[in-house]
């Protein structure tokens, strides 16, 4: 449910997870200004916006007069100025400290008085991060989503040493509002929580065809068709204690010294990057792309997000 005491939301930050952000607040009535660093990412970001809504409609979740009522809380600047009395802040700059720092300096020249000033950053410590916002910094977390952060529900959160009592609550009870499950971190780690098991899993996956003991598709469907399923409805320590302390115990002291335990990208990366075969964006990676059907595969990609949209939608 809204919250009374927040006027307004900006962002600072124009591409796909911060126009996300957008829709997600707008969608839940809250008043959202997005920084641009000029007219035309402006133009491009409202019409993403737009399509995402669009998604939505399709999908029989918002009607064309909701989303025009959402688009209203809507508005674009070139001028930090602008979001000067903004409620909370959400930095989703390019991924690079010293751009990051940029923008905080900025910040720090016109905010009033932000509960929380937020960067989305997958990666970066939010102690570096810290180190390059001055007076606002007993305001600075990290709030980590997953994209589209319209669609995906979770967020988690991490502070600094610098970071004041009570701005991590406001934060998680501004997200929580807007039908997101958050996590706070008890202490600041690279990847969090989520990358560092989605990372560890590709891992194993790599390590596995790359000891040829299956391809690729192969890995993809065995996890597709065995656990993955069941970690959409039960967590991860709740199957354990399911399954049986005791078995894992067994399973793991004869597992765990086969698994990969590599530092750094296997080799299998590293060669495909060095042929620039990307994946997707272009056209070649693990998988040749050039003849799939890319429409079902991104709906594929969103299917299992439908079930969670229970937004409260502005009225007027």
């Amino acid at each position: 449910m809204k919250l009374d005491n927040v006027n307004k939301i900006a962002i600072v930050g124009t591409g796909m997870i911060g126009t996300s952000l957008a829709v997600l607040f707008t969608g839940h009535g809250y008043k959202t200004c997005l920084y641009a660093l000029n007219a035309e990412l402006a133009e491009e970001s409202k019409n993403r916006y737009q399509e995402y809504y669009q998604e939505l409609i399709q999908k029989g979740l918002v009607t064309d007069a909701q989303a025009a009522i959402c688009e209203k809380y809507l508005s674009y600047t070139t001028s930090y100025a602008d979001i000067a009395d903004a409620d909370f802040v959400f930095e989703c700059s390019l991924e690079d400290v010293k751009v990051k720092h940029e923008v905080y300096k900025e910040l720090d020249k016109v905010l009033v008085a932000p509960k929380a000033v937020i960067s989305t950053t997958s990666a970066l410590s939010v102690e570096d991060l810290a180190d390059g916002i001055d007076k606002f910094k007993d305001k600075l977390i990290v709030a980590h989503p997953f994209f589209p952060p319209h669609l995906v529900p979770f967020f988690e959160v991490v502070k600094s040493h610098a970071t004041a009592d009570g701005v991590t609550e406001s934060a998680v009870e501004l997200l929580e509002s807007a039908d997101r499950e958050v996590v706070v971190l008890k202490k600041n780690a690279p990847g969090f929580i989520a990358n560092r098991l989605q990372h560890a899993l590709f891992r194993e996956a790599i390590n596995i065809v790359e000891q040829g003991i299956a391809d690729a598709r192969s890995v993809d469907k065995a996890a597709k068709y065995s656990f993955m399923p069941r970690y959409t409805s039960i967590g991860i320590f709740e199957h354990l204690d399911n399954s049986g302390v005791d078995l894992n115990y067994n399973i793991e002291n004869y597992l765990f010294k086969d698994l990969s335990a590599a530092d750094k990208a296997p080799k299998l990366i590293c060669d495909l990057m060095e042929q620039g075969a990307y994946g997707v964006k272009a056209g070649r990676g693990i998988y040749d792309w050039s003849d799939v059907d890319m429409d079902d595969f991104k709906s594929r990609i969103s299917a299992p997000y439908w079930s969670y949209f229970n937004w409260e939608l502005p009225e007027e």
